[in-house]
């Protein structure tokens, strides 16, 4: 792992992907990675499930609608590994850039919410899935589990990950806190639930920021007017595919150091300082002089789910006791 210096430049990227379209979302992906290359940005942060694109048609259609469109995400999603982190891992390799890119992964006959993270040598860090999918996002992927909640050892530092709502679960941005997570990397979907979830973001992030004493970069997809038009003919539901825009980075105590930004392709920069992380939980440590663990604490199982698993009989052995008279019984 390379020597890590404290101050470095990260970029929050806000993107449409192209719909239903692996590689020509990889590629646009791997364009960006090599952008960040050359602007010397050491950490860069993609939308949610960016590739091959968020499933907004399980947003704006019934269930008995989406079974051909699950079908088409379902082609079209990521395996990991596979060719596609084959690919970011060498752009980020390139470029000598920490990348955490959202996926829709395929595993079987499933799919799953992932955040992968890319070091700057091309390898994966690590990768985790969304543990609660929500409202609609249950008709089209499947629970992570605990064994994400960590924290990840990168070139730029120790990287925490979540998802979207996963920002409401309290003990779940906790136990990232607890790992002493020092950049907090978040997306959401973009170009959903108008200006509330904006808003929503806005506050979330900051809140973050400040409760865990970390920078925190978060990047939102963006759709075209073209791609609402494809994703659902009715007008009159047009108006839930615009706002949730907040790609932003947010320093340790709370304020904006880029962002957000409007709608439109672009990136979110600043140059961050870890060194303000030691300022901050000198103010404001949740895990250290600010918590009260004799009173209040968080118990995790950080296991892996099994569909199967064996269970493997135990006997215990027959064992052999000496007799008083220096003579032994076999039980």
């Amino acid at each position: 792992m390379a020597k890590r210096k404290p101050i470095l430049r990260v970029a929050a990227v806000q993107l449409s992907p192209l719909l239903f379209d692996r590689d020509g979302t990889t590629e646009k992906t791997i364009k960006t990675i090599e952008k960040c290359g050359q602007e010397d940005i050491r950490l860069a942060v993609f939308p949610e499930t960016f590739i091959p694109n968020y499933p907004y048609f399980a947003w704006v259609n019934p269930p008995a609608a989406i079974a051909d469109l699950h079908g088409k995400l379902y082609d079209q999603a990521v395996d990991v590994p596979g060719s596609v982190t084959e690919a970011i891992g060498k752009a980020a390799e390139r470029s000598n850039t920490v990348v955490v890119l959202g996926v829709n992964e395929r595993d079987g006959g499933s799919l799953y919410n992932t955040q992968i993270i890319f070091n700057s040598d091309g390898s994966i860090a690590g990768k985790r899935r969304k543990i609660m999918p929500t409202f609609h996002e249950r008709m089209v992927w499947g629970w992570g589990d605990g064994s994400g909640l960590k924290v990840f050892d990168t070139d730029v530092g120790r990287i925490g990950a979540l998802i979207c709502w996963e920002h409401y679960m309290p003990l779940a941005r906790y136990a990232l806190i607890a790992q002493g997570e020092q950049i907090h990397c978040s997306h959401f979907p973009g170009s959903m639930a108008g200006d509330s979830m904006s808003q929503q973001i806005d506050a979330a992030i900051r809140h973050h920021a400040m409760e865990s004493g970390a920078f925190v970069v978060n990047a939102t997809g963006w759709l075209t007017d073209k791609q609402r038009a494809e994703i659902t003919s009715d007008a009159s539901l047009l108006k839930y595919l615009r706002g949730g825009i907040c790609t932003a980075i947010v320093a340790p105590y709370g304020l904006y150091l880029a962002g957000p930004l409007a709608e439109g392709e672009d990136m979110a920069v600043a140059e961050i300082d870890l060194n303000a992380i030691v300022r901050q939980k000198n103010v404001l440590d949740t895990i250290g002089h600010y918590s009260r663990p004799d009173i209040l604490r968080l118990k995790i199982d950080r296991s892996a789910s099994k569909v199967v698993e064996d269970m493997v009989p135990e006997f215990e052995e027959i064992s052999e006791r000496p007799m008083e008279d220096g003579k032994q019984e076999k039980d």
